[in-house]
């Protein structure tokens, strides 16, 4: 991952780093993932991507790779061992384009 599709004005950048650092938020987040999302400027495929968990079409739409781990950690929670969290897996699917379930073999695919 790079930062060429990076958008620095993209409103999911900023959102992401509020859920980070905002406890409150974090929380009403989680039990009213909508609600808060209307609190922040986004365009309907940012909106609609956040909502469905679709991490390539956040990246691709300019959301910085590293905040791409943060809103997975903040969607699914944190890592039980390093690279093998329900995040961590639900980040890589959605890159790949693939089930979770397929992640390690469609990994291995594309990446030897």
């Amino acid at each position: 991952m790079s930062l060429d599709h990076f958008d620095p004005m993209l409103r999911s950048n900023d959102l992401v780093q509020d859920l980070k650092w905002d406890a409150d938020l974090l929380h009403r987040f989680q039990d009213d993932p909508a609600g808060v999302l209307d609190d922040y400027d986004l365009l309907d495929v940012e909106r609609q991507a956040i909502l469905e968990r679709d991490f390539k079409a956040l990246y691709e739409l300019g959301l910085h790779p590293y905040l791409l781990g943060q809103l997975a950690r903040e969607l699914y929670g944190t890592a039980e061992q390093a690279g093998t969290s329900v995040a961590a897996t639900a980040l890589v699917a959605s890159l790949l384009e693939c089930d979770p379930g397929e992640t390690e073999s469609a990994t291995r695919a594309r990446f030897g």
